[in-house]
């Protein structure tokens, strides 16, 4: 049962049931298996999509899976909306519950993006915050089963930064039973790791033996001007890749600085699996939508389609 009540959010992993994701997950195989042929289970259900930041793969992802799935979008940047003004971050979040079946926010603030979670009553899905990006990492756990089969027992290795991708593959190490070695500046070295997850200063090191070598920008938005000396240490290689097993792949989130925190070798390499993940946010997002919508009314279980369940 999600742990957050009746209301399906889908803020943190670490706040829904493991077997919840997992079912989730199996969902968005099954959705990607009917890439052209969706089923319209959204039919008279509305999203509002809402932005502090520019955005291409979030934007169209949701965009286009809600369509794709017979739904209607709104989209507004946080500009445009009163809870960047006079109005309480209650009252709009109890406003555009009257008007929507669910939101889907991409802002910096988290703490924010909860309080207005905690006053909605409709489904709400965290698409990005500075703290954490779970979307993103259903879509890489969706990758890394289509390259590699189950993600159980894998190895997957974080390089460079510390930043809401890596702090969300921390959350998902446990939940989906994978290694994790984060090899990162030693001053940015998280206090504590939970179960799963090992620091490895030396990136030699941590990508030894990996199925999955990760890596994320150096300078986020809002970061222009960040200092990335400390990171370089940190690329991604082809000679990094050769400590890795022999089919292991390479991903990330995107945009990339091409030889910042990846060598060009390693983009064209057929280790290189980073439009497949990219294209794998629709079908998340896809699986994401359908599950904390359900309530709302959609029948996921329809005779006319099978997710993968029976």
């Amino acid at each position: 049962m999600n742990k957050m009540g009746e209301i399906r959010h889908f803020l943190d992993l670490n706040d829904i049931d493991p077997d919840v994701l997992k079912s989730i997950l199996k969902k968005a195989h099954a959705l990607k298996a009917q890439k052209y042929n969706p089923p319209q289970i959204f039919q008279g259900l509305s999203l509002a999509m809402v932005f502090d930041k520019r955005s291409t793969r979030t934007r169209m992802s949701f965009e286009i899976a809600m369509k794709q799935l017979g739904g209607h979008t709104l989209v507004m940047s946080m500009d445009e909306m009163q809870i960047a003004g006079a109005e309480s971050v209650k009252d709009t979040a109890n406003v555009v519950s009257r008007y929507v079946d669910g939101v889907m926010i991409r802002m910096s603030d988290d703490t924010v993006l909860k309080e207005f979670a905690g006053h909605c009553s409709i489904p709400v899905i965290n698409g990005m915050t500075n703290k954490t990006h779970p979307c993103q990492i259903m879509a890489d756990m969706l990758t890394i089963e289509e390259k590699l089969g189950s993600i159980a027992g894998r190895k997957v290795a974080w390089f460079g930064d510390v930043n809401n991708v890596s702090n969300t593959f921390i959350q998902a190490a446990k939940i989906f039973d994978f290694e994790l070695a984060l090899s990162v500046p030693l001053e940015l070295k998280p206090d504590t790791l939970p179960d799963h997850v090992s620091y490895c200063e030396d990136p030699i090191e941590a990508a030894k033996g990996a199925d999955v070598l990760v890596t994320d920008t150096w300078v986020s938005m809002g970061q222009e001007g960040k200092a990335i000396d400390k990171f370089r240490h940190y690329q991604v290689t082809p000679a990094l890749m050769a400590k890795a097993q022999d089919t292991a792949i390479f991903m990330h989130c995107m945009p990339v600085h091409k030889d910042e925190e990846v060598a060009q070798g390693v983009l064209d390499s057929t280790a290189n699996v980073i439009y497949d993940e990219a294209e794998n946010r629709l079908h998340a997002q896809k699986a994401i939508l359908a599950w904390c919508l359900e309530e709302a009314g959609v029948s996921v279980s329809q005779s006319s389609f099978n997710f993968g369940n029976a």
